[in-house]
């Protein structure tokens, strides 16, 4: 049982870690100025792919469902991440970013009833104070939007993670996770139309290389594996994995484009290890049930049949 849970955790692992190559690839690859249309690129077609994929399409409360979900994990994050990454340093957007897995543990009080251990909360503020060694600088400049965004992102994430726990879809993975590409991607589609204008008229082979790779790895596989682990897993546990994202970021600016290392960062990475290590290994503690929602089964309870209940295709 645990081998499995340790197996499931490093799985869901790679979605965190494979973000953290965004930066790398955005930098190397893409075509600069363009951080919509790069998010657009990011949900759309993955979300498009996967629907293609399992030919399901959702039914009843699914489709508002899929729709929230689908702006708060994928269009109204990625938006604000791009406002808070334009306006801010790195270092300072992701240092905000990084209060999200005491964000999801604080909700998953109200909306799940999990107790939030001291456990939890110690490693949630050291996750944040090892992220900020990793990335902030000294000189980083502060922008009252640019931090509104960044603090909007975090929220708008964590709320999603929680509810994407409590509203478990019938229906297949792959499927679910297209439905909130393609709703994420169908927001952020007129908004990088006017703000950035059409995509550029000619794009180089590194540009569709980039493109692809955000895509299909960035999106299609790393939020099925993200969105997977937290039907498996407390969604705290889940979140915390996050912060691996800046982890790799840092480690691949070291190792791909001969970045500095310096001392602060390498405790900052050890402080973040062990933060993740520490919640992992915490067991949530279940507090008063929450309503019910008539969506959901109990835990071994078989499966009725319902109004959003799809057929399943041969």
């Amino acid at each position: 049982m645990l081998r499995n849970r340790l197996a499931l955790i490093m799985v869901t692992a790679l979605a965190p870690a494979i973000w953290g190559t965004t930066y790398l690839v955005t930098t190397e690859l893409l075509p600069p100025g363009r951080p919509l249309l790069a998010a657009v690129v990011r949900a759309l077609p993955a979300g498009l792919l996967l629907l293609l994929l399992t030919r399901r399409l959702p039914r009843g409360v699914w489709w508002w469902r899929a729709l929230v979900l689908g702006a708060l994990n994928i269009g109204l994050f990625f938006a604000l991440l791009f406002i808070g990454a334009y306006r801010l340093p790195g270092g300072v957007a992701a240092t905000i970013g990084a209060v999200q897995p005491l964000l999801v543990a604080g909700l998953s009080s109200g909306l799940l009833g999990e107790r939030l251990s001291a456990r939890t909360a110690i490693a949630a503020v050291a996750g944040v104070a090892g992220v900020s060694l990793l990335v902030l600088r000294a000189d980083a400049r502060l922008d009252a939007v640019g931090i509104a965004a960044a603090a909007g992102g975090a929220i708008v994430m964590a709320t999603g993670v929680v509810l994407s726990k409590r509203w478990t879809s019938p229906a297949p993975l792959l499927a679910t996770t297209g439905w909130q590409l393609v709703a994420g991607g169908l927001l952020l589609l007129p908004v990088a139309l006017l703000v950035e204008g059409p995509p550029p008229a000619a794009l180089t082979p590194a540009n569709l290389t980039g493109y692809a790779y955000l895509a299909v790895i960035g999106s299609a596989v790393a939020y099925s594996l993200w969105f997977r682990g937290i039907r498996a897993l407390s969604p705290t546990h889940v979140t915390f994995l996050g912060l691996l994202s800046p982890l790799v970021a840092t480690a691949l600016g070291w190792l791909a484009l001969g970045q500095s290392l310096t001392v602060a960062q390498i405790v900052g990475g050890l402080v973040v290890l062990t933060a993740l290590v520490a919640a992992q290994t915490s067991r949530p503690r279940r507090g008063p049930a929450p309503r019910n929602d008539p969506e959901q089964k109990l835990p071994g309870q078989a499966d009725a049949p319902t109004r959003d209940r799809l057929i399943p295709t041969p």
